[in-house]
């Protein structure tokens, strides 16, 4: 009981201090400048390894089904991270290639524990997909025509983790599914948010950003919430 209780105190400590870097990272994208982004060289590759480490720490989270799944997706996740640094259309591809990766393991752990039929959100995620995806593939496409494909796989792969996030099947407790329904569509308006920012408004405010940054990291922290929450059942 000690042990265990110092591992749920360790997480919520590393929880905690989470909260404050994604705080700290949010507010610098709103920024920009040279000088915002020296510093967020370390604040954002600071991020998924401490969420990584709060997740791993939790007892709860290491009896989930999910556990290696979100750990997996979480080192592909902060692969995406630094590879978002640059600014080149390189730096998308490899960063867009890193999060599909992250995405697949999030479908593959939730795989097992979906209900047999899609339900209406499941359905209405694959319809916005169908009519937004391409259109921002083409747009990526006139930037770096390697990067039509790539966007279109890698939307096609954040689509299956919001769809899979609102499939869970009842097996999965309650609080869990709507923790991992919610994280599965703020990673979807994070996207949508990136999407128009880069290749389809130009000279969109830098303050949108920030709502990128902020939907994202709620995206990662839910979706971990919910997998930890996740062992009380299944």
């Amino acid at each position: 009981m000690a042990l265990s209780f110092k591992a749920h105190e360790l997480s919520a400590v590393l929880r905690g201090f989470y909260a404050g870097a994604a705080v700290a990272d949010t507010a610098l994208s709103a920024f920009g400048g040279q000088q915002a982004h020296r510093t967020r060289r370390f604040t954002k590759p600071l991020l998924m390894p401490v969420l990584a480490a709060s997740f791993a720490a939790n007892p709860s989270a290491r009896r989930s089904p999910l556990f290696r799944a979100v750990l997996l997706a979480q080192a592909a996740s902060w692969c995406g991270d630094v590879a978002l640094l640059g600014d080149a259309p390189r730096d998308f591809a490899r960063g867009a290639a890193s999060f599909a990766a992250g995405h697949a393991s999030y479908i593959a752990g939730m795989r097992p524990h979906r209900a047999a039929t899609p339900g209406a959100p499941a359905k209405a995620v694959a319809g916005i997909w169908a009519v937004c995806a391409p259109g921002v593939a083409l747009a990526a496409g006139r930037e770096a025509p390697y990067l039509a494909p790539i966007l279109l796989g890698y939307s096609a792969a954040l689509a299956g983790t919001a769809a899979s996030a609102t499939t869970l099947s009842e097996q999965v407790p309650a609080a869990a599914r709507r923790r991992m329904a919610a994280g599965g569509l703020a990673f979807l308006a994070s996207d949508a948010v990136l999407g128009l920012r880069r290749f389809l408004w130009q000279g969109a405010p830098q303050a949108l950003e920030a709502v990128v940054m902020a939907t994202y990291l709620s995206a990662q922290y839910l979706i971990a919430d919910g997998a930890a929450r996740a062992a009380a059942r299944t």
